[in-house]
């Protein structure tokens, strides 16, 4: 009967822990080694869940007293085998689960030689992305089946680089550069959290991977390279673009319509405001939005943009001060 209680109890959990989707889509190398952890984990989990469920129900009916029977049960000393045995089983149990982990964690960490190296930068409360060609970008792009090394490093506080998909977590720290490797498998749009309470603006530091074809990946690099390098005006609509700008602003040639910031359209008049020139002014919002706000405004742009290359900077800047002086 104790062995039919178990079979029972642990065909079930089981069934649950099988049929019901608690995990997110698998996309990259390294999450196939950490689920397969953490279904070691569960059969473990499983396994002493219906061992302990099967005594403990059929103790219930087997020594259950009677209504009208107060009487103490018989004292027992002890069965020192059988402590021996819940001692050291569960103790090798937990050394599985560590010697698994320790190798899927080694493996995961291994970026390989010919790794794509994207520089990461994090701050309040935004995501920037460096690719080796300096194409900057507020959403991260990679190249399906390729090794990528992803390397952080934080402006401000701690934050956390997390995509559930691809299962692997790493923190963005002041002051160090911290590395996670990553391969994708499968293409599509994954979302990026930070995972480390960073301030109030924490819910929304949000961005998304771009899991992309790498003939895809290679020609849309390509192109951007050669966008940021062109004139001045294709090279800051290209920043403009890829560093996401228009989700938070209006600004006309980019048809933008961002309703975050204030409008992009008016540079001059706020640049009157602020008593500054306008190129000057622009240049200065840019990497230090929280010199000057607009009434009405309050100051939720992060720093990452100081970050770009300064051609990058000088053409952005450019691109939203040619707009203004030409009465646009």
């Amino acid at each position: 009967m104790l062995v039919s209680i178990a079979v029972v109890v642990g065909a079930v959990t089981t069934a649950i822990a099988y049929f019901v989707p608690w995990l997110p889509e698998q996309a990259s190398e390294q999450r196939e080694g950490i689920d397969a952890v953490f279904w070691i984990t569960t059969a473990i989990c499983v396994s002493i869940f219906a061992l302990v469920s099967a005594v403990i129900l059929y103790s219930v009916f087997k020594f259950r007293a009677k209504p009208d029977d107060d009487t103490d049960g018989p004292p027992i000393h002890g069965h020192t085998g059988l402590e021996i045995a819940w001692t050291a089983i569960p103790a090798i149990l937990v050394i599985i689960i560590g010697v698994a982990s320790a190798i899927v964690l080694a493996r995961n960490d291994r970026g390989g030689p010919d790794a794509l190296r994207i520089q990461v930068t994090a701050q309040q409360f935004a995501w920037n992305f460096r690719y080796p060609n300096n194409v900057t970008s507020g959403t991260l792009r990679l190249p399906v089946h390729r090794d990528v090394v992803l390397q952080l490093r934080a402006l401000d506080v701690l934050h956390s680089f997390f995509v559930p998909q691809f299962g692997q977590k790493q923190d963005a720290v002041p002051g160090e550069l911290t590395k996670l490797a990553i391969t994708p498998t499968k293409v599509g749009k994954y979302p990026i959290e930070c995972t480390e309470l960073c301030g109030l603006g924490h819910a929304v530091m949000r961005s998304q991977a771009v899991v992309m074809p790498a003939a895809e990946y290679d020609a849309w690099i390509r192109q951007e390279g050669k966008r940021i390098k062109g004139p001045p005006g294709q090279a800051g609509a290209a920043v403009f673009e890829n560093n996401g700008c228009g989700g938070c602003h209006v600004f006309s040639p980019a048809n933008s319509q961002g309703q975050v910031g204030p409008s992009l359209n008016e540079l001059e008049q706020q640049a009157r405001r602020a008593g500054k020139p306008l190129e000057d002014f622009v240049r200065e919002s840019i990497v230090e939005p929280e010199a000057y706000l607009e009434p009405d405004y309050p100051n939720v742009m992060p720093k990452t943009f100081a970050q770009l290359p300064a051609e990058q900077l000088d053409a952005l800047v450019q691109y939203l001060v040619g707009d203004e002086e030409s009465g646009g």
